[in-house]
């Protein structure tokens, strides 16, 4: 299990007791599945995609020490392919377990979009503060959604409404690649949500 990757694990503090309560705050991103982890329950019947002319592909749960920190599902165009996830419409869905602060997210999603590609400064401090406007403060039950628009940029939506988006389509690559990406530090989650047996 990578460490640095436990993915908006914010506002633990207290549940180890170990921990200073800043070190919780220090590791905050990208998924962060436990092999083996339960899947998470199938959507209803019926149930709608967040993005018009998208399927189900997968899901999985993530886990933190045995935390449950959030569900996430992932939609996507037909002819999606693993390797080239950016190329079409998809959307991520995550559901959370506890609560989360919008900073923390956004400075340790680029954390992790630094693992993914190069971008310089300016452009990190740029979608540091695009992403930090564009998301909500979540908390525990919330459903967050991010569509991501080839050639565009990603959306954002809460409970059925555009929250914020970030109008840059390398944003958007390196962002949702954060859980898509064949490099991602979590494969785990990634196989989950790409769907089982779906070559990588």
């Amino acid at each position: 299990m990578n460490r640095a990757a436990c993915a908006l694990a914010v506002g633990l503090v207290g549940v180890a007791p170990a921990m200073a309560p800043g070190a919780w705050a220090q590791m905050a991103t990208s998924p962060l599945a436990e092999p083996g982890a339960p899947r998470a329950a199938a959507p209803a019947p019926g149930e709608a995609s967040p993005l018009a002319g998208t399927r189900l592909l997968g899901q999985g749960l993530l886990r933190f020490l045995g935390i449950e920190v959030y569900r996430a599902r992932l939609w996507a165009s037909p002819g999606f392919r693993p390797d080239d996830f950016a190329a079409l419409p998809l959307a991520l869905e995550l559901e959370y377990r506890l609560d989360f602060k919008a900073e923390a997210i956004a400075r340790r999603s680029l954390d992790e979009m630094r693992r993914l590609g190069r971008f310089n400064e300016e452009q990190a401090q740029r979608w540091q503060q695009a992403l930090r406007a564009a998301l909500p403060d979540v908390k525990a039950g919330d459903r967050l959604v991010g569509l991501h628009r080839p050639g565009v940029g990603a959306v954002f939506q809460q409970h059925g409404r555009t929250v914020g988006e970030v109008a840059d389509p390398e944003f958007s690559r390196l962002f949702f690649g954060i859980w898509l990406s064949p490099a991602t530090s979590e494969p785990a989650l990634r196989q989950a949500l790409i769907g089982p047996g779906r070559a990588s």
